[in-house]
């Protein structure tokens, strides 16, 4: 009888846990971590942007915060379009700093939905379309290996 209270407590324990939101810093360590790493500086010598002071560039225009949404780790994640938006606010708070323009939005789970249905066709084409548009406005996009 004990037993079967316990191993009920516990099944009740462990589907309620499924249901708490994850904090964003730590959504951010298991998801995003592995490659821009925890301070979010990347390896940009193996291809991987460096987030710090320059990401939020491309939530400032329409194109970029589509590109967001289509590179690898955001695109082929298993979160959910609410947890996308609070990990990509996480990173826009943490590691942008002044390349997040007051006039930048954060992301909203309804804009994430949105922006990740969009067919953009090859993401490394569509990244150089976000580095031309970005330099028309005078701002340099981080350096990537992909011609």
């Amino acid at each position: 009888m004990i037993r079967a209270a316990i191993g009920a407590g516990l099944l009740f324990l462990a589907s309620s846990s499924a249901a708490v939101a994850i904090p964003a810093r730590n959504e951010y360590l298991l998801k995003c971590s592995g490659c821009h790493l925890a301070d979010g500086e990347g390896m940009p010598s193996q291809g991987i942007p460096n987030f710090i002071g320059q990401v939020g560039m491309f939530a400032g225009i329409p194109e970029g915060r589509v590109y967001i949404m289509h590179v690898p780790g955001v695109i082929g994640s298993s979160l959910s379009d609410r947890e996308i938006s609070t990990v990509l606010n996480y990173i826009m708070k943490n590691f942008a700093g002044s390349s997040f323009q007051p006039a930048s939005k954060l992301f909203t789970a309804d804009e994430v939905a949105r922006l990740r249905a969009e067919n953009i066709g090859n993401v490394v084409e569509y990244r150089r379309k976000v580095a031309n548009i970005l330099a028309s406005r005078g701002l340099t996009a981080p350096a990537y290996p992909w011609p």
